[in-house]
């Protein structure tokens, strides 16, 4: 076979119609440059088994087993003891079973309303993006119905429910739907964040002992995220809890959130107020400072849309609020 290569050329359109050789070059040399590519990339990795998921729901399933039959067992020997211990002992596991039932359906519940709120503000993001009008009702609408219930939305319900007559920009009208529902709503849940980071900040700088202070903060951090999350409609059973906190937690990583930079130098340093209060204040402080990353890295999964139009709270805020309560509630030099 001859290696001769055939030379670069430009073909029109109705050149190609009518001499279909050319055209079938072209496809032939497309062809030949496009297998070798494919013939060189690497196959893909099957999926993995994952042994260690294995290995749990293996350990879970005997567990479940063995309890089944030591239950099974004391009913027996409840039944041979006497009759009425043997019928108690099924009512009891009756009732225990249909408790499991209505916790799992309450858990499914509170999974449900925390995809519900994932998939509104992915949504959001998409549709301000793309303003996209159709997709911007729709999701106004999603909005309007999530708080149906929550009294103090009701006016924001109507505007909105007005807006959607008139307005025909899908960001524009995403916009409306978070100054009209979740105004009244990121009021209260900066309220939330301040009020926990000044408890975590007092109580931490009166406690004598560490143990104490680190039982409350954790206790107050937990407190928070559950009441946000209901604050947005979460509502999350105990396993959507433990996962929003994981989330959380995962968050904060990666933002650095964790860190409290140089806004804590500004307000206790630049401003004077490190030589005014004592360690117990400052170290209340800092504690108040992390409370409220917490639950401002907690805001942004538990809100239903992103920030378009509002301002976020920010951690200068609550620091200053710190340093000024530090401040005055420190001994004055004379």
């Amino acid at each position: 076979m001859s290696d001769k290569r055939r030379r670069p050329a430009a073909f029109r359109v109705d050149a190609e119609a009518a001499n279909p050789s050319a055209a079938q070059i072209l496809v032939e040399e497309l062809a030949d440059t496009a297998l070798p590519a494919m013939i060189e990339s690497p196959p893909r990795a099957g999926r993995r088994i994952g042994w260690s998921r294995i290995f749990l729901g293996a350990i879970l399933s005997l567990v479940s087993l063995a309890f089944g039959l030591w239950i099974d067992q004391l009913v027996r020997d409840l039944f041979a003891r006497a009759d009425w211990l043997g019928w108690i002992a099924i009512g009891l596991v009756v009732l225990a079973v249909l408790a499991l039932l209505v916790m799992a359906v309450g858990e499914l519940a509170g999974l449900g309303r925390l995809g519900r709120i994932d998939r509104i503000r992915a949504g959001v993001e998409t549709a301000a993006v793309s303003d996209d009008e159709v997709r911007a009702r729709s999701l106004a609408r999603d909005l309007s119905a999530l708080y149906a219930s929550r009294p103090q939305t009701a006016r924001g319900r109507a505007a909105l429910a007005e807006h959607l007559r008139h307005v025909v920009e899908g960001r524009d009208l995403l916009i409306l739907a978070e100054r009209e529902l979740l105004g009244p709503l990121d009021l209260a849940a900066r309220s939330l964040i301040m009020d926990s980071a000044k408890r975590v900040s007092l109580v931490t700088a009166i406690s004598p002992r560490a143990v104490v202070d680190l039982a409350f903060v954790l206790m107050e951090n937990l407190r928070l995220l559950r009441r946000l999350a209901d604050l947005y409609g979460g509502r999350p059973g105990t396993l959507g809890f433990l996962g929003l906190a994981g989330r959380v937690v995962t968050h904060l990583g990666i933002t650095g959130g964790m860190a409290i930079g140089d806004t804590l130098v500004q307000q206790l340093v630049g401003q004077g107020l490190a030589a005014r209060i004592s360690a117990r204040l400052g170290e209340g402080v800092v504690n108040g400072l992390l409370t409220a990353r917490i639950g401002l890295a907690a805001l942004d999964l538990v809100r239903p849309m992103p920030w378009l139009a509002l301002k976020k709270p920010a951690l200068g805020d609550v620091a200053g609020e710190l340093a000024r309560l530090a401040s005055t509630s420190s001994p004055r030099e004379t």
